[in-house]
């Protein structure tokens, strides 16, 4: 029997793993077609049909799973073994992908990519921001970063930089001639700037206060999915919103805004890596958290 490509076999892995002909597509750098093909060559080759594929979904079929039970450790074997000569070559050299929210992609580029870029021109870093939470294990991730408190316990996290905290903030001239809320019950009576999460949810609003905490689902005639819109809007008089104090100190310190509800609002833990801590680092992640090491502390 003809034996499959090893390009093929990865292919495999990369589509049965993802369940998704687009993710695996962009993962690997090629085409939807060009992918397709390839899984269609390797079917060939096997005499046997490994997925099962309809119009809105893939699976792996009962010989496709075994294949992939059988692939998965082989092929991380296999990386390990080829990052491992990376390390006898002295510098780490291939690619590095991490998934960060906005907030998280925003600091790296400010204190950890330009210096890592330079120290290690062979490595080509794939930083995908996005603000769902995602399995970077199963989506092809070598790492994450979020905030250090919605990070899953199976994971090894280090700490990017200090706590952080979310505020309300609102405009003077939408304050004027308003009460400004004394607890975040009050909200109910304001017209707040709403969160659209990426799952099409809206965010409730959190705060704590001592031992108390509370989830508010806020009134408002406007929805936005991103930080910087909503303070915008913020700015421009349309309510009061809730975001990470960083997207909003500008506009805090030129008195563009203010905060509300000050006391509701303490310091959570703030951003961290995490990748997972059961299968190999790669070398190109190890350079990448010993970066953050020598420049986290000058953020």
């Amino acid at each position: 029997m003809a034996r499959p490509t090893f390009n093929e076999l990865e292919a495999f892995r990369a589509v049965a793993s993802k369940r998704s002909f687009r993710q695996a597509a962009d993962a690997m750098g090629v085409s939807r077609s060009a992918l397709s093909h390839t899984i269609i060559a390797l079917e060939k080759t096997l005499g046997v049909r490994l997925l099962n594929r309809t119009t809105r979904s893939v699976s792996p079929t009962e010989a496709g799973q075994r294949l992939l039970q059988l692939l998965e450790p082989a092929l991380r074997e296999l990386d390990t073994a080829l990052d491992q000569l990376a390390d006898d070559r002295g510098a780490p050299n291939g690619t590095l992908r991490i998934n960060a929210n906005k907030a998280a992609a925003t600091w790296l580029l400010s204190h950890v990519v330009p210096y890592f870029l330079r120290q290690y021109p062979g490595v080509e870093l794939d930083l995908v921001s996005e603000g769902r939470l995602v399995d970077i294990v199963r989506d092809g991730f070598d790492a994450g970063v979020r905030l250090a408190d919605a990070i899953p316990q199976d994971m090894i996290a280090m700490p990017l930089c200090g706590p952080t905290r979310f505020v309300a903030v609102a405009a003077p001239a939408y304050l004027a001639g308003r009460k400004p809320p004394a607890t975040p019950e009050d909200l109910r009576h304001h017209a707040c700037i709403r969160q659209r999460l990426p799952s099409g949810k809206r965010y409730f609003w959190e705060f704590s206060r001592n031992d108390q905490e509370l989830s508010i689902d806020v009134p408002g005639p406007l929805s936005l999915d991103d930080n910087g819109l909503m303070v915008q809007a913020a700015v421009n008089g349309l309510g009061i919103a809730y975001v990470p104090e960083s997207f909003a100190s500008s506009d805090l310190r030129s008195g563009q805004l203010v905060t509300v509800l000050t006391d509701w609002c303490p310091p959570i833990p703030g951003l961290a890596l995490y990748y997972p801590g059961y299968r190999h680092v790669p070398s190109t992640l190890r350079a990448f958290i010993e970066t953050i090491k020598r420049h986290r502390h000058s953020a």
